[in-house]
């Protein structure tokens, strides 16, 4: 009786055994790592633990491997020992199909599902007993490995793309979310976007651009800028390309007061305004919004590989892409886009892809081109007269005016009937 008692207890016990070491792969394995860096972050020393094991998957799952082959097997030997002892050779057989329902059941599938369900918490309880068990199989861990390497040659592991498995985890938690879900969705898929867009993508194009000329008579600058939405002006000097600085209303208005009414004319803008800060158009969104914060500049003239002024970028601008549109009393919805009463909206050329997209809710592809003008001189590899229509992307485009070669001005309509959402650049006959 008392032998009896022995083996059931010893196999109990490795059984046990063996669902600690598959509960602990399973919670380990599948703990957050974002949880994990916050507990960890609050002290909790359990938390610290489990990163530490994580640090090095390789030597923890072999080790809790190890561990778990060693008493699942120990166990079956055990058992078909006493099975051959009772029962004769069929006591392999009986040993084999006992131990497999008991393996399977209370140390495979009960225990991981448990584990599983509860990762985090779990993950935390055995990070101790987990820890000791890599440390007592250490030594046999570092020779299978050299083994494994003798066989099968380095392999060297690949590291998860992040950034991809952070978009899938925004993309699971948005399906079938409200409109509240869905624009965090949008901000957090945005905060990703800064480190692949440009700030050649988002600029306001130097066409676009209010500028002060240094030369102008004081009233008519303060008359220009306070008709202006904008509070920052880039200032030139001759030419717009040779920009000297940048006025701030703020700057511009403590001069005045500061200044001598009767010497107006003799106001000199140059000498308030902030030095100009050159950035080079193939600045990353993500580099550009740091380089604001350390700079603590709001303002930027954004140049090409030649050093020519291509446009100009705020901080607002950065800000938008990723909470999108910031309207106060003075911003218009889209400067350059006017809506007709037929549906179909008239667009300055330079009005950008980006802009449209959002503002009209349009998928038009902003990758070989910023603007609307630059988006139909890349499709129709041409340069169009005014009155000829093309159809793009599903959208319906009548070029309106044409200045030498730049198209300043065309006519779009958003919904064809009976036409094909595939790109296209040929012509619309009337």
């Amino acid at each position: 009786m008392f032998d009896h008692l022995t083996l059931i207890l010893s196999i109990t016990l490795l059984i046990i055994l063996s669902a600690f070491f598959s509960s602990s792969e399973t919670a380990l394995t599948a703990a957050s790592d974002g949880r994990m860096r916050q507990l960890a972050r609050n002290g909790s020393k359990n938390a610290k633990l489990v990163e530490k094991l994580r640090s090095d998957r390789e030597e923890l799952i072999g080790a809790i491997l190890i561990g778990n082959n060693a008493v699942n097997v120990l166990a079956s030997a055990v058992a078909t020992s006493a099975a051959i002892t009772l029962v004769g050779d069929n006591g392999v057989f009986i040993a084999t199909l006992v131990m497999t329902i008991l393996l399977i059941l209370f140390a495979e599938v009960l225990p991981k599902t448990y584990a599983f369900n509860h990762a985090n918490q779990y993950a935390l309880l055995v990070a101790t007993p987990v820890r000791i068990v890599v440390l007592l199989f250490r030594p046999l861990s570092i020779a299978l490995r050299w083994i494994v390497v003798i066989f099968l040659g380095s392999a060297r592991e690949q590291q998860e793309d992040r950034e991809e498995e952070l978009r899938g985890m925004i993309e699971l938690h948005s399906d079938n979310a409200d409109s509240e879900q869905r624009e965090k969705k949008a901000m957090l898929s945005s905060v990703l976007d800064l480190s692949e867009l440009t700030v050649d993508e988002i600029m306001t194009h130097r066409g676009s651009v209010s500028m002060v000329n240094v030369n102008d008579k004081p009233e008519d600058i303060v008359s220009f800028v306070l008709n202006s939405p904008h509070t920052r002006l880039p200032i030139y000097s001759g030419k717009p390309e040779n920009i000297i600085g940048v006025l701030h209303v703020k700057d511009l208005l403590r001069g005045l007061q500061n200044s001598n009414p009767e010497t107006l004319e003799e106001f000199d803008i140059a000498k308030i305004a902030s030095p100009t800060y050159f950035i080079p158009e193939t600045t990353l969104l993500a580099s550009q919004l740091q380089a604001f914060r350390t700079r603590r500049e709001h303002f930027a003239i954004v140049v090409d590989e030649y050093g020519d002024f291509r446009g100009i970028v705020t901080l607002e601008d950065i800000i938008e892409e990723i909470v999108g549109d910031i309207d106060d009393e003075h911003d218009e919805e889209l400067a350059g886009c006017i809506a007709q009463a037929d549906g179909s909206y008239v667009v300055d050329g330079n009005v950008t892809i980006r802009d449209l997209n959002r503002i009209l809710d349009l998928t038009l592809p902003d990758d070989d081109a910023s603007t609307l003008a630059g988006l139909l001189l890349y499709e129709t590899r041409t340069i169009p007269l005014p009155g000829q229509e093309f159809k793009i992307n599903g959208m319906r485009f009548r070029v309106v005016h044409r200045e030498n070669n730049q198209i300043t001005s065309l006519r779009i309509w958003t919904k064809l009937k009976n036409t094909s959402t595939k790109t296209s650049s040929s012509r619309v006959t009337e």
